[in-house]
């Protein structure tokens, strides 16, 4: 069973000149995916005859299906169906059904199809027409030496029931396409060199049908297995196994699967265990608990927070220690924990946690330069601190603290 590639081409001025952003490309591929087509490359043209003319040459010459949205409309910079006819050495005819579709839509709204409008109703010979129910621009599917080639209106909405209705449906049919199994591994607070260090035998050793691939972001990085296969439950059978393995080489840094994230993983560790979680923010500013509560039913254990960002408000919203702030700074682990030790005392919580630190750009003095952070996890019967020595970057310090510190609760509950 051979793999089937396809290309996506957007077409449109307005995409180069960044003033939309070409989620139609991102969106088919993932759908393309799901049936086992797998995307080769993402081109944008803007609206000229020979930048879309190239593509579809190079796009020819690459994958066996090329779907294009844009430039289906019915004003004079709209030239996807004239280049086209012109590339399949075609001419454009005359449909009447899709004029009947237009004034379908136009009915109910009193509208007058104009001369302009007729014109969408032109397609090129030979083709199958994909109308449009919710818009004016039909879709086309056409063939050529094994190739497929699809136009699709660019407006979102209309590209997506076209592809959902008609042509994810009829390439499955015309192509005999393998499965395509995508498992993610998501790890936290382990750099990537240092993860694909440790896993390098393993990686090494998987048959030529798996692939890994690393996909970093701030303090994590998300592993993506994936298999390719006619026999969908042996692959993943397979694929298991394989996951086993390497869980028994990082199991530690692992914390979630497929979409799962790192605070929904703590959250959902808090209700097994019937705990719940205060937080006391300074650096990281309210990033914490905007994190757990951004999910739908965090306040069965999320108490709340208090982002006590100067010295006044940790005195006198968490009763740290006026004498520990002169004697020891803000930024130090004597008042990181009592921060997170009065919190947790003050909302009545299981567990408080607790951040304080310099995030930059400035702010940082010899001894305790920017990206100096201290983070506490009390629970009542033991206090936990951690220093961090983060960047210069300030979003990126607020990141890789909310990251470290929300791994440390997770490690405690699993303990």
């Amino acid at each position: 069973m051979k793999e089937v590639f396809a290309e996506v081409i957007t077409i449109g001025d307005e995409i180069l000149y960044g003033q939309i952003v070409d989620t139609n490309s991102q969106w088919i591929s993932a759908e393309l995916d799901k049936i086992g087509i797998r995307t080769a490359r993402q081109t944008s043209v803007g609206d000229s005859r020979q930048a879309i003319f190239s593509a579809l040459q190079a796009a020819e010459a690459l994958a066996q299906v090329i779907i294009i949205t844009g430039g289906l409309g019915p004003t004079k910079d709209d030239i996807t169906k004239h280049t086209l006819a012109e590339y399949f050495g075609s001419e454009l005819v005359f449909d009447p059904t899709v004029l009947e579709n237009i004034e379908r839509l136009f009915k109910p709204r009193g509208r007058e199809v104009t001369e302009t409008n007729r014109q969408q109703a032109y397609v090129l010979a030979g083709c199958k027409v994909l109308q449009n129910s919710i818009g004016t621009a039909p879709g086309m599917w056409l063939e050529r030496n094994g190739k497929v080639f699809i136009s699709l209106p660019g407006v979102p909405h209309e590209m997506k029931k076209l592809m959902s209705e008609q042509v994810l449906p009829a390439l499955q049919t015309h192509f005999q396409t393998p499965h395509v199994i995508h498992y993610f591994i998501k790890t936290i607070n382990i750099p990537e060199s240092t993860l694909s260090d440790l896993i390098q035998q393993w990686e090494l050793a998987l048959p030529a049908h798996l692939k890994l691939a690393y996909l970093p972001r701030p303090g994590q990085v998300r592993l993506r297995l994936t298999g390719i296969g006619a026999d969908k439950e042996a692959l993943q059978a397979e694929m298991n196994q394989q996951v086993e393995q390497l869980l028994s080489i990082i199991g530690k840094y692992v914390y979630g699967y497929g979409e799962e994230e790192i605070e929904t993983k703590v959250g959902a560790l808090l209700l097994q265990q019937g705990k719940t979680i205060a937080v006391a923010e300074s650096c990281t500013g309210g990033y914490i608990a905007h994190q757990f509560t951004q999910h739908a039913g965090a306040s069965r254990y999320f108490l709340g927070g208090i982002v006590a960002y100067s010295n006044q408000v940790k005195i006198a919203q968490l009763g740290v220690s006026a004498e520990t702030l002169a004697q020891y700074g803000a930024v130090s682990e004597p008042v990181a924990r009592q921060m997170a030790e009065n919190v947790r005392l003050r909302y009545e919580a299981s567990i408080g946690i607790s951040t304080t630190g310099i995030a930059g750009p400035d702010g940082g003095t010899p001894e305790k330069p920017v990206g100096t952070v201290w983070i506490a996890y009390a629970d009542g019967n033991q206090t936990i601190a951690k220093k961090l020595t983060l960047t210069q970057e300030r979003m990126l310090n607020i990141m890789l603290t909310t990251n470290a510190l929300l791994d440390l609760v997770r490690q405690q509950l699993c303990s």
